[in-house]
């Protein structure tokens, strides 16, 4: 895999086992159109522009916006689109081949919660799925007939739930990778939107 200089910042989430998960096995064809949600870093948006030069990434948390486009401009990368915005609103209209999220999966209480824009990052409410399920609701809006969509959870928010649901969306969906840390089990999940 290529290296690539990898700028952090206090309040966004720095790239850890999730992250390089999901970059090692991006499906991603020359000249298709990507999206990834929550771009954090940059991190998986770099990896993907080796692969194709129609990348937009999207981010809730300012600091991450401007650290990707840091991160993007130390490394000679100029063909990513960087949107600030909450999941698919900056993208309101248009769709894609590809699309990416690293989701923030853990299971949080209120005690849990950090006042701070690195909350993002992590907050999947109590049972781990609050942006996961807005995520699944929409995803098929953006999303080009056969396109992908590649996300990361933890088995702690239910990956038999996500599989479920997108099986009701109409796609066909597996577990790709996976890999057990501590408490949990680490996953990427591949969802493939085939009309027959």
């Amino acid at each position: 895999m290529v290296d690539f200089i990898i700028n952090t910042d206090d309040n966004v989430y720095v790239p850890a086992e999730d992250s390089y998960m999901l970059a090692d096995n991006l499906e991603i064809k020359e000249g298709q159109s990507v999206l990834e949600i929550g771009t954090g870093s940059g991190i998986v948006a770099m990896y993907a522009s080796r692969l194709t030069d129609r990348i937009t990434v999207t981010d809730i948390n300012f600091d991450a916006c401007q650290l990707a486009e840091k991160n993007f401009r130390e490394n000679g990368i100029d063909n990513i689109e960087i949107l600030f915005g909450n999941m698919f609103e900056p993208v309101e209209n248009r769709k894609f081949d590809v699309i990416l999220f690293n989701t923030p999966y853990l299971p949080t209480e209120d005690g849990d919660v950090i006042d701070d824009t690195l909350n993002y990052a992590f907050d999947g409410g109590l049972n781990g799925r609050k942006v996961i399920d807005m995520f699944l609701n929409e995803v098929g809006n953006h999303l080009n007939d056969g396109g992908i969509v590649q996300l990361i959870q933890s088995s702690l928010s239910g990956n038999e739930e996500t599989l479920q649901k997108l099986d009701e969306l109409g796609f066909i969906a597996e577990i790709k990778e996976q890999e057990h840390f501590f408490f949990e089990d680490i996953t990427l999940i591949n969802a493939y939107n085939i009309k027959w």
